[in-house]
């Protein structure tokens, strides 16, 4: 017997997983049948999923815990026991407003810490506060542009302008004159770039190497009543996620996400995000980010609780929540490696044997502990050398007092 499930989601390259799973077969195979539902924004997208229109979500991992908190609207506790892909956003902005950076963007890709004082120097030079927009107050775009740009002395509440939008509206609004740049997911940069509106000044995946982006998210108690489909689930994904990931699809991949029903966007365009081959600027060259985005390697899906409480980290920083150790166990449980290992106990998966790590404290490949097989971890180091201990959150907190 078939079991169908109604997944919400927005047309980015980071859904490739979810689509994968439902036109190559993998969730056919687990007796699943997949209605993935486009959906404009991520607030409709959030009470989709709260209001029970579906029983899954595509979802900013920022956002699940928000939710969780209740920081955004209606409160609801969210699980998320599967990370849908780590990197994939970057920020660009308008060229007048790159003629004054570092006229090579390969350097500036490189170098984010330089990139982030030039910027602040740049603001200084501009006609009025940068309007940089971003796709939803809680999202691993909008905490990775503050933390950026704090880096180098800018306050992002008082110094710039950032405006919510939807990621399918920032080129658009780009055009208009609306915003000045946007930090967003892909296809969505390389849009604009492409239309010689805007050039790339950075990429998350330099910003945070392998951070956190998109969740499956489910309601906590939908998740607890109906843990068999939910592990088929997840087995159908970790297969899709492995074809994703392998070079050798990615242009079956790209031309897949350019279907109307999916990005409705030229596949030349989404290739560039799937291969890291970045163009910075109309009709230059790319350059090359090999781990651009990722969707199953190195444990790529598995939910570490530390990144949850990092995203918890950066939401007390801005006083977007109150800290207290309420308030992170909360934030916390958002992730469910428990139910990520019960999924695929059976599989040949390697998953790492703890479920928190420093986050920030791998600078090359390392090899861990794994229930299964042979894991090696990537480097998942922050732009500015911090790194974050999810049990001394305070510590950590303290340590950006003098940035406000």
């Amino acid at each position: 017997m078939t079991t169908n499930l109604r997944i919400a989601f927005l047309p980015l390259n980071d859904v490739a997983v979810l689509a994968a799973a439902r036109e190559r077969g993998f969730a056919e195979e687990e007796g699943l049948a997949l209605d993935l539902l486009r959906t404009t924004s991520w607030a409709t997208l959030r009470d989709r999923l709260v209001y029970g229109q579906v029983q899954a979500a595509h979802m900013l991992a920022p956002l699940a815990v928000a939710v969780t908190l209740g920081l955004s609207q209606q409160p609801a506790a969210l699980a998320a026991p599967y990370k849908l892909g780590v990197n994939g956003n970057m920020l660009v902005m308008a060229k007048e407003f790159a003629a004054a950076l570092d006229p090579d963007p390969a350097s500036r890709i490189a170098d984010p810490l330089g990139t982030a004082h030039d910027f602040a120097a740049a603001i200084g030079l501009w006609r009025r506060k940068p309007v940089i927009g971003v796709v939803h107050r809680f999202s691993s775009h909008a905490l990775m542009v503050r933390y950026w740009l704090a880096s180098a002395g800018v306050d992002p509440d008082r110094d710039v302008v950032l405006r919510v939008l939807p990621p399918s509206l920032t080129v658009e609004a780009l055009h208009a004159g609306e915003i000045d740049g946007f930090i967003a997911g892909e296809p969505w940069g390389s849009a604009a770039v492409e239309a010689g509106l805007a050039e790339t000044v950075a990429v998350g995946e330099r910003i945070w190497q392998r951070g956190v982006e998109k969740v499956l998210a489910f309601r906590e108690n939908w998740l607890e009543e109906n843990a068999e489909t939910v592990d088929r689930l997840l087995r159908a994904l970790a297969r899709a996620a492995n074809w994703c990931d392998a070079p050798e699809n990615h242009e079956a991949l790209a031309h897949l996400l350019a279907d109307p029903r999916y990005l409705d966007q030229p596949a030349d365009l989404i290739r560039r995000g799937l291969t890291g081959q970045i163009v910075a600027r109309a009709g230059e060259a790319p350059i090359s980010n090999p781990d651009f985005m990722l969707f199953s390697r190195e444990a790529t899906p598995f939910p570490w609780r530390s990144q949850a409480l990092w995203i918890y980290s950066q939401l007390a920083r801005w006083g977007m929540a109150e800290h207290s150790p309420e308030n992170a166990a909360k934030a916390g449980r958002v992730f469910r490696p428990d139910v990520f290992r019960r999924a695929l106990a059976g599989s040949d998966m390697p998953m790492p044997g703890a479920s928190m790590k420093l986050e920030g404290a791998v600078a090359s490949p390392l090899a861990v502990g794994s229930r299964k097989g042979d894991l090696t971890l990537g480097p998942d180091r922050f732009f500015d050398g911090r790194i974050f201990d999810p049990e001394r959150i305070d510590d950590y907190l303290t340590g950006f007092v003098q940035v406000r």
